[in-house]
């Protein structure tokens, strides 16, 4: 870490496959008032490992790389640094490739056509934990949300309700007058739908998006 950085200083890594398109978000950021490039990686390898030393306020993330992509890249590199910001930077539009992104973690996700003042103030953004998207991509994610939302019937979303609340199995089956078997069934059936193995995943996925 430079010795001269301030708290108020964001520091970022970049990573592109595209030698030209690193250098070109490098002198943009390093020309910014408060933003410092401390990195550049080439791959989402590279980057993983980067981010992993280098612990920087956000990473600027290409979304197609050749081996490891940019969602893949996203998830690791949160693990190790929680509170490191990835945003997705590309030249695709694709709904399904935007989800993917936000639901790997991802702060924002903008496309290399952003103008010089839009992408310092994204980065900064990102930076205080707000997140960022181009405003033409927005349209796009509400679209991907809708298809990619599971539909629970209202009787797995009443029994995850009252899982939020901390009752058991039992408890549940009491206040819905239903065996406690059948909550269980209802349970699995909801993890299948959310993609996930547990009771806690399960209510912050459906609070996520906006099932509950």
């Amino acid at each position: 870490m430079p010795e001269d950085r301030t708290d108020s200083t964001v520091e970022v890594l970049l990573a592109d496959d595209h030698p030209v398109v690193r250098e070109g978000l490098s002198a943009i950021l390093e020309s910014a008032d408060g933003i410092r490039v401390v990195g550049q990686a080439g791959s989402g390898e590279e980057a993983v490992l980067l981010a992993a030393r280098l612990v920087p306020d956000v990473v600027l993330l290409d979304l197609r790389m050749g081996g490891m992509d940019g969602v893949a890249a996203t998830g690791l590199i949160l693990r190790e640094s929680p509170r490191t910001k990835v945003v997705i930077v590309t030249t695709y539009e694709d709904d399904a490739d935007i989800l993917r992104a936000v639901e790997a973690g991802a702060a924002g996700y903008l496309l290399k056509g952003t103008s010089r003042a839009d992408l310092v103030r994204a980065v900064l953004a990102a930076a205080r934990g707000e997140t960022v998207l181009t405003p033409s991509l927005a349209p796009k994610l509400f679209r991907a949300r809708a298809v990619e939302a599971p539909l629970l019937s209202e009787r797995e979303r009443e029994v995850l309700r009252l899982v939020g609340e901390g009752l058991t199995n039992a408890d549940v089956g009491r206040r819905l007058f239903i065996g406690e078997a059948t909550v269980k069934t209802h349970l699995l059936r909801t993890f299948k739908k959310l993609s996930v193995s547990d009771r806690t995943a399960a209510v912050l996925r459906a609070m996520e998006r906006g099932l509950l």
